[in-house]
């Protein structure tokens, strides 16, 4: 086990105190986790559920959790997400927050962004106890890995996925958290996670964490995670190259390099059918028009249900998601481009 790693203190930084009945950091059945297998394209990812709000309640300033019940639940690992389709119809994609282990109810916790898209504020002002909901998935792009020490650096919201990771890690563990966030009211989970402890879990309020200072202190085996603010995140990028980073949102806006760009064909070759993909619209658009049933979520490329083989042509590629060896041959839809007049995909 390597050395003990300190985390410096910061500077108007609040520190969890050490409760009393401090939680030992359980053994999970399910560990080691293997990362999931990505997705296969033109398979159904998941099938559709039709679950019961069962219980919703205030966790932090703008942040409501939901549990969600059923029966014989897909299980899943931590570091997954669902797709929660809402009244209007709007798709979005949320961290699973609660026990793995469960099968009869997933837990996500969900902040309003004011300015957002207007999901969150949907799930805010119409989502209650009693309201049914599609869910799809769970599908995990985040998986927690067996290491000999973590250190895991989240802002907000993005405890979300983090949490299910730190009571999945086996006794004994080397682990550290920093914890970042507005204010101590905005922060949602905080007292389940002062029963870790202190000298595992740190809360940097209305400061930035001191990254240099954490990464003078890592041991060279150390994996890094990463799930929060944008800017925290390629904060964090810029110092540990090969952090694992959670985004459920576009890195930045999306856009040809040339500043605007060009219409292009795309041949389905399982359908038979080719298709015009208009300068200021996706290939995805295009698709459904032909293909109603095709499967997408986020149409911001970071969740990868949209991925799809590509058969011929070259692909520029924006999305936020795809590793270089799946680029080599597959596309997410919703967002990346033919970089020339025409591509070809196995649809």
């Amino acid at each position: 086990m390597p050395k003990p790693l300190t985390v410096a203190v910061l500077a108007g930084a609040a520190l969890l105190t050490r409760s009393a009945l401090r939680r030992r950091v359980r053994a999970s059945p399910l560990w080691p986790l293997p990362a999931l297998d990505p997705p296969v394209s033109g398979r159904p990812r998941t099938r559709a559920l039709r679950l019961r709000v069962a219980a919703r309640e205030t966790v932090a300033e703008d942040v409501v959790r939901l549990r969600l019940e059923g029966v014989d639940l897909p299980r899943w690992e931590p570091g997954a997400h669902i797709d929660l389709v809402l009244p209007s119809g709007l798709v979005r994609q949320y961290s699973l927050c609660g026990d793995p282990a469960d099968t009869s109810s997933y837990t996500v916790a969900v902040r309003l962004v004011r300015d957002g898209r207007g999901g969150s504020r949907e799930v805010h002002e119409q989502v209650r106890e009693g309201t049914e909901l599609e869910v799809r998935g769970p599908r995990n792009r985040f998986p927690l890995i067996a290491a000999p020490s973590y250190v895991f650096v989240v802002g907000g919201i993005g405890i979300t996925p983090v949490l299910p990771m730190l009571r999945a890690l086996p006794e004994g563990a080397d682990w550290r958290l920093v914890y970042a966030g507005r204010t101590p009211d905005s922060m949602p989970f905080l007292d389940e996670l002062a029963e870790f402890g202190a000298d595992r879990v740190t809360v940097a309020s209305g400061r930035r964490p001191e990254l240099d200072a954490l990464r003078a202190e890592l041991p060279e085996e150390t994996v890094v995670y990463c799930c929060g603010p944008e800017e925290m995140m390629a904060a964090v990028a810029e110092r540990f190259p090969d952090v694992r980073l959670e985004r459920f949102a576009p890195r930045a806006q999306l856009g040809g390099a040339s500043g605007g760009d060009t219409a292009f064909e795309v041949e389905l070759r399982r359908s038979g059918r080719t298709l015009t993909v208009a300068a200021d619209s996706t290939v995805l658009a295009a698709v459904r028009a032909e293909l109603p049933d095709t499967l997408y979520s986020c149409e911001q490329g970071f969740c990868g249900t949209c991925q799809q083989r590509v058969v011929e042509g070259e692909v520029e590629h924006r999305d936020e998601l795809l590793t270089d060896a799946e680029r080599d041959d597959s596309m997410l839809i919703c967002v990346s481009r033919a970089r020339g007049e025409r591509i070809v995909l196995d649809m």
